[in-house]
């Protein structure tokens, strides 16, 4: 895994998936994973990161259970997605493809993201 693509003045500040997709994947990559470390992954904030696993939990997409202090999350790959023309697709199928030749774990993590 990768963290965010570095930016300049000169490119769109639009990517393909949204942060939901991106926080997604993380944890379908590490179940374990910490809010804090998705967020440096994703390039948001932890608040937002925690309403996106709010967001996905309450839709079903996301189960969170507590391990000692930690949480353990598991994705729910049977699930449509929800954009009308893609909800004859799953969850499952669309992080196989991301994950699909995606470095693992072995990545070094990012740094911070510098705050504005």
């Amino acid at each position: 895994m990768t963290g965010p693509a570095p930016t300049s003045a000169n490119q769109p500040r639009w990517t393909f998936l949204t942060n939901h997709a991106h926080v997604m994947l993380c944890i379908a990559k590490e179940p374990d994973i910490r809010l804090r470390d998705i967020a440096l992954w994703v390039g948001i904030s932890e608040r937002a990161v925690h309403q996106i696993v709010k967001d996905l939990e309450a839709g079903g997409y996301v189960m969170r259970t507590r391990s000692g202090r930690r949480n353990h999350y598991r994705i729910h790959p049977d699930r449509p997605l929800r954009h009308p023309r893609e909800n004859h697709h799953d969850v499952g199928e669309l992080l196989t493809a991301l994950a699909a030749g995606s470095p693992g774990r072995s990545t070094p993590r990012p740094a911070p993201r510098e705050t504005w």
